[in-house]
């Protein structure tokens, strides 16, 4: 993977678990999908993952390799994630570093898809999908007696969208 500084600029590369074991600034992908209806996927993250095992998402996505845009790891990414193929490319809504309070930061590239054909999500990844509406995604990520447990990362991006 390519480590890279502040300004997002490439500084080297390491392999994934060194990037992690180290707390190695990189660069990510956060793909909202939609499907016909415009409802929001939503997954579960499978136990063994090795960042935030089962906590929700609404987002796919994953690092960007080394040398790769962030255009080309949306698309890789949302289409594996997804089991599908032939999704058009994922439109570019916004860029933040994201900075976890365990010392971890990656620059967060953030896209929208849509997805008109049935999903098949990875096992090795997914261990529970479904589509929500904007409004039913907004109660279980509020807060509330019904939220869910986020992953932290996509938690920051759904809000930093939900400000726009």
């Amino acid at each position: 993977m390519d480590v890279v500084d502040e300004h997002d600029d490439v500084v080297g590369q390491a392999p994934r678990g060194e990037v992690y074991a180290r707390g190695l600034r990189h660069r990510c992908t956060f793909i909202r999908v939609r499907d016909a209806e415009g409802r929001i996927f939503v997954h579960r993250r499978t136990p063994t993952k090795l960042v935030y095992p089962s906590l929700y998402d609404m987002f796919v996505g994953g690092v960007v390799g080394a040398g790769e845009s962030y255009d080309a790891a949306a698309l890789r990414e949302a289409q594996e994630e997804l089991g599908v193929s032939g999704l058009p490319q994922p439109e570019f809504l916004t860029k933040f570093l994201y900075e976890g309070a365990d010392g971890q930061s990656w620059w967060s590239a953030v896209y929208e898809v849509r997805c008109e054909v049935p999903v098949d999500p990875q096992v090795e990844e997914v261990a529970w999908h479904t589509f929500l509406t904007e409004e039913e995604l907004a109660r279980r990520a509020g807060g509330g007696p019904d939220a869910w447990e986020w992953v932290p990362d996509g938690l920051a991006a759904y809000e930093l969208l939900a400000r726009r």
